[in-house]
């Protein structure tokens, strides 16, 4: 049952499967837009000191203007300043702490050594004293509010009723020490003063207490009532002229004329207009990116992975973006948009990035302030992000990366605020930490590169460069159980890599083929010249058609091989692919030769193929057929390298093995000339220069 609803929905895909990346786009199309902000975009951008580029702008109605955030800020100040904390006298503790003392002093008297006729005075002036000092009241300083120096004027709530004072008509308790000590110097019966004072001290406390709770109340409600305007601009007012400069009083009209559209645009009816224009504008862009792919890139268009991975970058991107805008983050540059281009330039290639990240941005700039200058942020920063990783060769260059996009928001910042502010000094330097914040983010790329990876299926030049590693198992195994066919593939991965680089290409792809393409011989390694060092050939002993089995059968091993050590599938495309359909001339001539009454199967002497189908199998093929045959030169002259790569690239174009590789017959001129230079270095022919 399993089975049979597996090979329903291969009918399936097969059938619908060009269908479902309408699909796919429609879906991508409609959840953008859904999460985008549903607002209505004012039809004008200005900056302040910029000319007005527009026609005399009149006011369409009455609106209040609006106060900057510091006029805001400096009002709240100014009120958190006049307001005046409160205080509550709590009476109970003056009574609780009479009572302690008198009891207190009933029981410490017996131990003082005065005469007891003296008890009755010394209790009386200590209660007088401790009714004063509560009296007056005693408080507790709070630096919170000696803003201006120790003392402070408060509100003391007694009973419900208010009173305004000041620190200074209060005691605090060192002061009801100092005034315990005075007190007690007009009582010259007191002898001992020194112990009543102790005993007297022992029962201050603070009977004014600070009521924070009423206080932070009676704040809010008074911050809560400033007004966020100042004045009206009347309906049918000049807000300004055309071609005049935007002074900041201009630039706060405009932005609260701004507020007052949006505000005004956001009834029901005309959300649903707003919705339709916004999935009009999603939708063009995301055609039109169908459109590139369809010309430019229809391997990926048909891959339904592929292009199911890009939509979900584009969604995820601008729902985050959607997301932080109804959140109202402080500033929409904490989004790090560089990791997108980023993404896309190693999953794919360069061109795609840049026309993904060129529509995000476009798409991201209908619903941010200052659209010109966000986009030309961001473009900027995302082709940086791009050609700083054009070749993808070690993980360290997704540091460099961030580094230079750091530094060309830099830059970008530092020109648009200087013919924003016109001075140096005056740049705000601490709205670029956005940016810092954003470019940390974007080293999220490379663990979100093998999260697609593995679950879409796709490799990046991440798993590439992992993977062309020698010490990796494969390539070690290889090396140790067929040396000479592990020295050919690293001298084919450097013909091609060098060739591929001069025509243009993926070198990184090139080599991983070169590499692998030959893993198949670990079966049986002494079937191949370049592992015989024995002087002993075992084809001697077989029939013609069981070598041609052998040797053939070496692709078919390494696809079962490949396929055991998980290495990705346009990896394993190299060992299929490389001798195409290409007969063994060798063992097919020599069968003719010796058994020319018997009537041959050709096909038993030719490669199953496919032919290579991409500039990057094509070269590999030619790479590796010009490096085997080169080891059988005796004399490797200039001439005789020169004949040997133009002998073998021709045949192969008459066979027919290059036809699909796209490969034109300039590049395979660059290719020959390639070949050529490098197995003369290789090995070591001396070019004679005749004048």
């Amino acid at each position: 049952m399993a089975k049979l609803r597996k090979n329903f929905l291969k009918i399936l895909v097969r059938k619908y499967g060009t269908k479902i990346i309408y699909v796919m786009m429609i879906f991508c199309g409609i959840v953008v837009t859904l999460f985008l902000p549903r607002q209505a975009r004012f039809r004008y951008e200005y900056e302040k000191g910029r000319i007005w580029m527009n026609k005399d702008l009149i006011s369409p109605y009455s609106f209040g203007i609006q106060k900057t955030r510091e006029e805001i800020e400096k009002d709240r100040n100014e009120i958190s300043k006049s307001i005046l904390p409160i205080y509550q006298n709590d009476t109970t503790i003056s009574a609780n702490e009479l009572e302690s003392f008198t009891s207190e002093f009933e029981v410490k008297w017996k131990n003082a050594k005065q005469p007891e006729k003296l008890k009755q005075k010394y209790l009386q002036t200590g209660q007088i004293i401790l009714k004063e000092v509560y009296s007056g009241g005693v408080i507790g300083i709070s630096k919170k509010f000696s803003r201006t120096g120790k003392h402070y004027n408060f509100t003391l709530l007694t009973n419900n009723i208010a009173n305004q004072l000041n620190t200074l008509d209060v005691l605090t308790s060192e002061d009801a020490v100092l005034y315990i000590n005075k007190k007690l110097e007009g009582y010259p019966i007191i002898v001992n003063r020194i112990w009543l004072k102790n005993l007297i001290k022992d029962h201050i406390q603070q009977n004014l207490i600070f009521d924070e709770d009423l206080t932070d109340k009676l704040e809010e409600e008074t911050l809560n009532s400033i007004s966020t305007t100042r004045g009206m601009v009347q309906k049918g007012e000049l807000i300004v002229a055309a071609g005049s400069t935007i002074t900041p009083e201009v630039y706060q009209k405009l932005e609260s004329l701004r507020k007052a559209y949006e505000k005004d645009a956001g009834l029901v009816s005309e959300r649903k207009q707003v919705f339709i224009g916004q999935l009009l504008l999603v939708g063009l862009a995301l055609t039109l990116l169908m459109i590139f792919l369809y010309l430019f890139r229809k391997d990926i268009f048909i891959d339904n992975r592929k292009m199911a991975l890009i939509l979900v970058i584009i969604t995820g991107m601008l729902i985050v973006l959607s997301l932080c805008i109804k959140l109202k983050i402080p500033s929409v540059y904490y989004i790090p948009y560089c990791i997108v281009p980023l993404i896309i330039r190693i999953l794919f290639d360069t061109r795609l990035a840049l026309n993904i990240h060129l529509l995000v941005v476009l798409i991201a700039g209908f619903f941010v302030p200052n659209s010109f200058e966000f986009a030309f942020l961001q473009i900027t920063a995302g082709m940086v992000a791009i050609y700083s990783i054009k070749t993808l060769i070690r993980r360290e260059q997704f540091l460099s990366s961030a580094c230079l996009i750091l530094a060309t928001y830099f830059i970008s910042y530092l020109g648009i605020s200087l013919i924003r502010s016109g001075a140096i000094d005056r740049i705000e330097w601490e709205n670029f930490l956005p940016f810092i914040f954003s470019v940390l983010l974007s080293l999220l790329a490379y663990p979100l590169i093998y999260s697609f990876e593995k679950l879409f299926r796709i490799t990046s030049e991440v798993t590439l460069m992992e993977i062309t590693n020698t010490n990796s198992k494969l390539l070690r195994d290889l090396s140790f159980v067929a040396p000479g066919t592990f020295q050919h593939s690293l001298q084919v991965a450097n013909l091609a890599e060098a060739a591929i680089f001069k025509i243009g290409g993926n070198s990184l792809l090139v080599r991983a083929g070169a590499l692998y393409h030959d893993i198949g011989k670990m079966t049986r390694p002494q079937y191949f010249i370049e592992n015989q060092n024995t002087g002993i050939n075992p084809h001697d002993e077989i029939s013609y058609e069981e070598s041609a089995k052998i040797i053939i059968g070496h692709v078919i091993k390494g696809l079962e091989t490949a396929k055991r050590a998980n290495l990705p599938e346009i990896v394993i495309d190299f060992i299929h692919t490389h001798h195409g359909t290409t007969r063994l001339d060798y063992f097919y001539q020599s069968f003719l030769k010796n058994f020319p009454e018997k009537i041959v199967d050709e096909n038993i002497f030719r490669y199953p193929g496919p032919i290579p189908f991409s500039k990057e199998t094509g070269v590999l093929m030619l790479a590796d057929s010009v490096e085997a045959a080169s080891r059988s030169l005796k004399e490797p002259t200039a001439q005789n390298i020169n004949d040997l790569v133009e002998r073998i690239i021709t045949y192969k174009l008459e066979q027919g093995q290059l036809k699909n590789s796209n490969i034109t017959l300039k590049d395979l001129e660059i290719v020959k000339e390639m070949f050529k230079s490098m197995l003369m270095s290789i090995y070591h022919v001396r070019i004679d220069y005749h004048v």
